[in-house]
């Protein structure tokens, strides 16, 4: 007596599973939003305390400094009060450089994505699996950290970026040693060293609590 007929109970099963599988997003949206939602506040929040542009540029405040003393005064006066000025103006030295190297530019883009995507804000119970090779978040951080290092100083990316930053810089302070402060009012005269480094510190803080729940699952 022949045996009945087997449904492919398990092959239907196992495709349901793949597609479930590959339903799966390959980053944590809710995460990912966050980052983005108070990286954006804090830049929003840096701009609006920036001076105006015509006070930046206004032609008769500039006089040349007496020594290099009063440079130096100068500039930490006015890095004080026009510190997102300034730091706009460096970001817009930079966006220039890499945009006029277009290579350097895709590879600085490649290496954000990679951090985002692969480490970051990638599901912590989805390993990572290239080439069918499945990594462990350890072997993925040391594999970005090691690409990263390539990248910035063993490639003319490194180069570009310093090159960027140092024109910046000198742009800086050449602006700051020629004009004069004293028609400024530096609210309660804040030092310019405190006055920078907490709007830096205030950024790098908002968007470093938003990834922190991403990067605390993988300890």
């Amino acid at each position: 007596m022949a045996s009945p007929p087997t449904l492919p109970i398990s092959s239907s099963q196992s495709t349901g599973v793949a597609a479930g599988q590959s339903q799966q997003p390959p980053i944590a949206t809710p995460a990912f939003r966050a980052f983005m939602s108070r990286l954006s506040a804090s830049i929003r929040h840096g701009f609006s305390q920036r001076r105006p542009w015509l006070e930046l540029v206004d032609r008769s405040s500039m006089a040349r400094p007496d020594n290099l003393s009063d440079a130096a005064s100068r500039i930490r006066r006015n890095f004080s009060y026009f510190r997102v000025n300034y730091l706009t103006l460096l970001a817009l030295v930079l966006a220039f450089s890499l945009l006029s190297h277009p290579f350097s530019l895709l590879v600085l883009l490649c290496l954000l994505a990679a951090w985002l995507f692969l480490y970051l804000f990638r599901p912590s119970d989805q390993p990572l699996v290239l080439l069918g090779r499945t990594f462990s978040d350890r072997e993925t951080l040391g594999i970005l950290v090691v690409l990263t290092i390539v990248v910035v100083f063993l490639t003319s990316v490194g180069s570009l970026l310093i090159s960027a930053l140092m024109i910046g810089l000198a742009i800086v302070c050449a602006h700051g040693a020629f004009r004069m402060p004293e028609d400024l009012f530096l609210d309660d005269q804040e030092p310019a060293a405190s006055g920078f480094l907490s709007f830096l510190g205030g950024a790098a803080s908002s968007a470093a609590a938003a990834a922190a729940p991403a990067v605390a699952a993988r300890v």
